[in-house]
């Protein structure tokens, strides 16, 4: 029997999937995995039980091998209690005791923390934040959301919600992002860089000008993706909505450094895809904007884990789990 085997559960809005991983030094082998819808609550719960009954049983192995079980969702959540509480793109899952139900399922002790809590511990225990005390991990995806690791522990704040950075305000008008015009979010994150290229774009075809990533006219059809490709193919006006994000990037991290003072800040997504893209102006804002000597001792660099952190983070979990 291997008592160290790790289960990681990951909830999201569309799929689910539940991972096998073992210790191996100070890393962590991922050794099973398996993916499948998200339906409704009850619908879920059960799938996930019989997912992790799954990847242990064809590993040749019983439930009483079981370590620990962690689980990555996202909030608003109690990871104090290990309670769902209603997140956006889980409809139902309305004060869900989902730590209670896996746990007393299994017989094994479970924790879960949101998306980006688990992401920063990934990153922290296993990818680019290895060897950190104090380390900021954002997302930069769909939204920004971010992870704080504070003097070698994940800080969660007095109900779970210390690091939403994403919520700073950063212009008085501006893209909408977490609730708020003008908010980190909306400046840098792939919704936020969606309703930019769409605003420029409007104004570009307007006046009866050409947008070559928007042939038709369509603006709902309008990617942070695409914009991107079209800025590495020299167009002018996909770089001019990239400028606008990278500053905004600058001036908030330029908060967060001078507030938490991290020894590194690590960026997911859409920094860590295109990071040649972000990092000139980025670094010009910080140079103006953040105080020299917390900025001396800060590193931005991008999320190492790539599409495995989903699978890492909520390995991360259980992994700290005593």
């Amino acid at each position: 029997m291997d008592n160290r085997l790790l289960i990681g559960v990951d909830i999201g809005g569309t799929k689910c999937a539940v991972t096998l991983g073992i210790p191996q030094g100070d890393g962590i082998l991922i050794k099973d995995k398996l993916r499948f819808p998200t339906t409704d609550v009850y619908g879920t719960i059960r799938d996930i039980k019989s997912g992790v009954s799954e990847v242990i049983g064809r590993n040749g192995l019983g439930v009483d091998a079981i370590k620990a079980i962690g689980i990555s969702c996202g909030g608003p959540l109690d990871s104090k209690t290990g309670v769902i509480m209603s997140p956006p793109n889980l409809p139902g899952w309305d004060n869900i005791p989902i730590v209670d139900i896996l746990s007393e399922e299994f017989g094994a002790p479970a924790a879960v923390h949101n998306d980006a809590n688990a992401c920063a511990l990934a990153e922290w225990r296993f990818g680019a934040g290895k060897g950190t005390r104090n380390m900021v991990f954002m997302t930069f995806g769909t939204g920004l959301g971010a992870g704080l690791i504070i003097d070698g522990k994940l800080y969660t704040g007095t109900n779970d919600n210390a690091g939403e950075l994403g919520h700073i305000r950063l212009e008085e008008y501006g893209p909408v992002g977490y609730g708020k015009s003008g908010s980190f979010e909306g400046f840098c994150s792939g919704s936020g860089i969606e309703q930019l290229a769409r605003d420029l774009a409007k104004e570009r075809l307007q006046m009866g000008g050409d947008v070559s990533w928007c042939p038709d006219g369509d603006l709902g059809g309008i990617t942070a993706k695409k914009v991107a490709e079209a800025l590495r193919e020299g167009d002018s006006l996909a770089k001019r909505v990239y400028e606008i994000s990278a500053r905004h990037l600058g001036a908030g991290l330029a908060v967060v450094m001078d507030i938490l003072n991290p020894e590194l800040i690590v960026i997911g997504s859409i920094y860590a895809r295109n990071e040649d893209i972000f990092k000139p102006l980025m670094d010009e804002v910080l140079k103006k904007e953040a105080l020299p000597l917390a900025r001396k001792v800060c590193k931005v660099v991008p999320a190492s884990l790539g599409e495995s952190i989903g699978d890492y983070a909520a390995l991360s979990i259980a992994a700290g789990i005593n």
